[in-house]
């Protein structure tokens, strides 16, 4: 008999990034890009889920999403990762020639403060740091720049406490403006490895919680014991 999911705490929010196999290209042109729109509103359908930020990349796409349950991350990325590779892989006529997306899709959990700004803005620079485009704000398959697109994908409130100046010039402007690598850096390493992004604390207690201390420990051989005293 399968456990009862619990409800998450009010603020636990999750960065959640799936790329293409071997980093194959998944959106070739505006139709793609449209098709997939089409796919997560039709997953919003029967796996409700709240979008706080989005981007859809070229050969990948990020999501920071604000799951009730544990367990709705994977039911809804998972759903919308299979009706996305069905229909792609019918277009391109492809099917039975291999998965689409790379193994399991990656996710961390954030805490709802600076670190929460942080991803978002990451989310959202995403196609200005690829030198797509020379301001984020005019890429149309993202939270940020869906205004000028027809098709858009409804773009949640933010968890309390946290102000959403998606569409503010302010906003725009520090998304705009380069973030350290220090940051790039904390992001990233927390997509690789499926660590929480937060103060110490938080990610201590949010990864006992979740079952994800083995993403807290250190990578790779442990260092020899030297003999020498400092």
């Amino acid at each position: 008999m399968p456990r009862p999911r619990r409800f998450l705490p009010g603020g636990m929010v999750f960065h959640v990034l799936n790329r293409g196999v071997n980093r194959r290209t998944l959106f070739f042109d505006a139709s793609e890009y449209e098709a997939f729109i089409v796919d997560v509103l039709e997953t919003l359908r029967t796996r409700p889920m709240r979008i706080c930020s989005y981007c859809i990349m070229p050969n990948h796409w990020h999501m920071v999403l604000w799951p009730e349950r544990d367990g709705d991350v994977t039911l809804f990325v998972h759903h919308l990762a299979s009706l996305h590779s069905l229909r792609w892989k019918r277009r391109h006529e492809e099917v039975g020639l291999g998965p689409l997306y790379q193994g399991r899709f990656k996710a961390f959990p954030v805490q709802t403060d600076c670190h929460f700004h942080t991803v978002v803005r990451y989310v959202e620079r995403n196609p200005l740091r690829a030198n797509l485009v020379q301001n984020a704000a005019v890429w149309r398959w993202s939270s940020l720049g869906q205004v000028a697109s027809p098709m858009q994908i409804p773009v949640s409130d933010w968890p309390d406490g946290l102000s959403r100046p998606i569409r503010g010039s302010e906003w725009v402007e520090w998304v705009n403006t380069p973030q350290t690598i220090a940051e790039v850096d904390s992001v990233r390493r927390c997509a690789r490895r499926g660590c929480p992004l937060g103060d110490d604390r938080w990610a201590g207690d949010t990864a006992a919680s979740l079952g994800l201390e083995s993403t807290m420990r250190q990578s790779g051989r442990p260092r020899k014991q030297s003999n020498q005293t400092a």
